[in-house]
């Protein structure tokens, strides 16, 4: 079935039989190819009837789908003509989330959650303002996104409107791992009332399948659910808003998705669709996860789920193992996240200390600024986070963190090039745009030594912001100083009187070590540097560089903005006379590769930058 689909046309005349093998067939293809390449497996798993029956009830592109984060458009792909996973999330291959470079089915790629329904109220209004009344917006949420204020924000302008905009909610009960709080709460309470669910089991015991009269009664029960749920259940939560709700609807039931998408599309305004899926439905081993229903997997065997290659100890390990110990020497410490307990490692400080972890849902502005109200309360916080989430809340950091002078660290996991997961997951902007606020501290650390005394430095901060960063994948093997000038470290030394010097800044450092040693093989003294704490301006620096001539620094930041600028500005205006070449990564948005592919195409290998600092100084 799958090999006739080419568009969301030959969806249309299918019937009932072939809709149920067309959807096993895409569960089959899902766990078949993403367990090759890896890849966001849980969420398609669980969103396979309910997004054949967006195609179905809906014509795209003429009525816009939006889909929010994007961990479930696989299926989305594969319906609009996408069928080679070969290189998911690879080079040439197709990219993890939507794209708009690889169809016209694909409309919002940002990655970031909870943004669609604004996305959606935006060209829903444009429609209605343009007389394009035939056309219907479409946004697909999960009820993990919708902790997010910006999704409450967008359904409060949404109910008091009257464009066609149908607001899907894929409710599974989860983000990653669990959705907790309120709007949880809510959303479990109406997922499973027993009076509805008793009602309904009856009336389809009752009436369905029983004959053409009794077929229809019941479906005028199923269509008049909920003026039913309204009598027995306190849903208001939606129709306060100004919203029209239908559900809840189990979204494994074609029929029934549709009948309802249907109905909402005929409403003409603003609907939400409450749909009940499954994470990892149909696939045993991510049934069976309770910890995140393979929301995202490596290569594994597809038969059993496990690992085809066991993961190496990374960075989030070892910061999860020193939040467990301090946590354990300080009473004072309590951890903050955004939905992603386990991704930044803090489950095993969790399951010790139940009561000084928050979950805030992803709300990264509010997790920040209660942060500083923790602070303020007596307690040393510990936010962490995915750097390229960080984005979300610079507001926070600077206006409610910094300018109260709070003791807040921030740890952020996937800082720098990370690749794979594309544009929007590359956490590049953190240090340029962290630089300029006042008073925050800043640590790039470069191997395990480094970065556990980094986070107990920043605990020991009580009047400012400070930021640890490290990045994606396994840990590398420490990286000694041979020796340090004031904060600076010395890690490899060739020659007297150094001409060059190679900063290397966190992840970077183990880079600068290897650039010195080619330039040094080519009779040229260098030295090669770093600093833990790399902003403000490490103490040590002008001592460190001599008179050198050349002043190399390598960072998986920006290089415009960056720290290498910085460095390079404080020694300028101290009168220091090198020249100074700094590399890092370019103000554009990188495409989805490995982070060996971009460090190359970036020039951010040992061999590019010695030939690049060989050329710039002056030859004997």
């Amino acid at each position: 079935m799958l090999e006739r689909i080419g568009s969301p046309r030959d969806l249309k005349d299918l019937t009932d039989a072939e809709l149920d093998e067309l959807a096993a067939e895409i569960r089959d293809f899902l766990v078949d190819n993403v367990s090759r390449t890896g890849g966001h497996l849980g969420p398609n798993l669980g969103v396979v009837e309910l997004t054949i029956g967006i195609h179905r009830v809906f014509d795209s592109p003429h009525d816009s789908i939006v889909f929010d984060t994007g961990h479930q458009s696989y299926v989305h792909k594969l319906l609009t003509g996408r069928r080679d996973f070969s290189n998911l999330r690879r080079r040439g291959g197709l990219a993890g989330y939507p794209a708009r470079d690889e169809s016209v089915h694909d409309i919002v790629e940002n990655s970031h959650a909870s943004t669609a329904l604004s996305w959606a109220a935006g060209i829903a209004r444009g429609h209605t303002l343009r007389g394009e009344d035939g056309r219907t917006t479409v946004a697909v949420i999960g009820d993990g996104a919708l902790t997010g204020g910006m999704a409450w924000e967008a359904l409060n302008s949404l109910g008091a409107s009257h464009d066609r905009v149908v607001v899907i909610v894929n409710d599974n009960g989860r983000s990653y791992a669990p959705t907790i709080g309120g709007l949880a709460r809510k959303l479990d309470g109406i997922r499973t009332d027993r009076r509805y669910e008793q009602f309904l089991g009856w009336g389809k015991r009752t009436f369905a399948n029983r004959g053409r009269f009794r077929n229809f009664a019941y479906l005028s029960v199923m269509h008049g659910k909920r003026a039913l749920k309204g009598l027995l259940t306190d849903q208001g939560m939606f129709a306060d808003l100004g919203i029209k709700y239908i559900g809840p609807i189990d979204g494994h039931d074609q029929r029934h998705v549709e009948r309802a998408l249907e109905q909402a599309r005929e409403l003409g305004g603003p609907v939400l669709v409450h749909v009940l899926t499954e994470k990892g439905r149909g696939y045993s081993p991510a049934e069976q996860d309770d910890a995140d229903r393979f929301h995202a997997v490596g290569r594994i065997h597809p038969e059993t789920g496990l690992p085809i290659e066991a993961s190496r100890f990374g960075w989030t390990s070892v910061f999860a193992d020193e939040m467990l110990s301090a946590g354990e020497d300080r009473p004072d410490v309590v951890a903050l996240t955004a939905a992603m307990l386990a991704p930044v490692g803090l489950q095993p400080f969790a399951d010790a200390q139940p009561d000084r972890v928050i979950d805030v849902g992803i709300a990264e502005q509010h997790a920040v600024t209660s942060a500083a109200g923790l602070a303020y309360a007596g307690l040393h916080p510990v936010v962490a986070v995915y750097a390229t989430f960080l984005n979300r809340a610079f507001d926070q950091v600077l206006m409610d963190v910094a300018l109260h002078k709070a003791g807040v660290t921030f740890m952020l996991d996937r800082a720098g090039i990370t690749g794979d997961d594309g544009p929007s997951h590359n956490g590049m902007w953190d240090m340029a745009l962290l630089r300029h606020v006042p008073g925050l501290r800043l640590a790039a650390p470069r191997d395990e030594p480094t970065l556990r005394q980094a986070f107990r430095d920043a605990l020991d901060v009580d009047d400012a912001p400070t930021v640890v960063r490290y990045p994606k994948g396994a840990v590398p093997e420490p990286l000694p100083a041979l020796r340090s000038v004031g904060d600076i470290d010395v890690l490899a030394e060739h020659g007297e009187d150094p001409r060059v010097v190679v900063v290397g800044l966190g992840s970077m450092a183990a880079t600068a070590v290897e650039t010195v040693g080619k330039i040094a093989a080519e009779g040229i003294s260098a030295i090669a540097l770093t600093a833990t704490w790399a902003h403000p301006v490490p103490g040590g620096l002008l001592e460190a560089i001599g008179g050198a001539e050349l002043v190399v620094t390598v960072e998986d930041g920006l290089t415009d903005a960056g720290l290498g600028e910085e460095w390079a500005a404080y020694a300028r205006l101290a009168g220091t006379p090198a020249q100074w070449s700094h590399h890092g990564v370019p103000r554009e948005f990188l495409q989805h590769a490995t982070r060996a592919q971009i460090v190359d195409d970036l020039g951010l290998d040992a061999s590019d930058l010695a030939a690049h600092a060989l050329g710039l100084i002056t030859r004997d």
